[in-house]
């Protein structure tokens, strides 16, 4: 069995990476979105709905530290 050390490491990279690919996915949505609400305010919750999307990637990212952890 892996140390606990490495394990714990493998979960902060598995968070931390998720987190930086949604950040940048999230910045080129958002200002497509600006954009796009600027021009027509109907278009806010359609926007809204893309922003929030790459999120689940950070969720995916979670669940996978927590099997690590779980694992430990």
């Amino acid at each position: 069995m892996a140390e606990p050390g490495l394990i714990a490491i493998g979960a902060g990279i598995a968070v931390g990476l998720a987190g930086l690919g949604s950040g940048l996915a999230e910045k080129d949505i958002g200002a497509a979105a600006i954009g796009a609400i600027a021009e027509n305010e109907k278009l806010f919750g359609k926007g809204l709905i893309l922003t929030v999307i790459p999120e689940t990637i950070v969720i995916f990212g979670m669940v996978i530290a927590i099997l690590l952890w779980l694992n430990m």
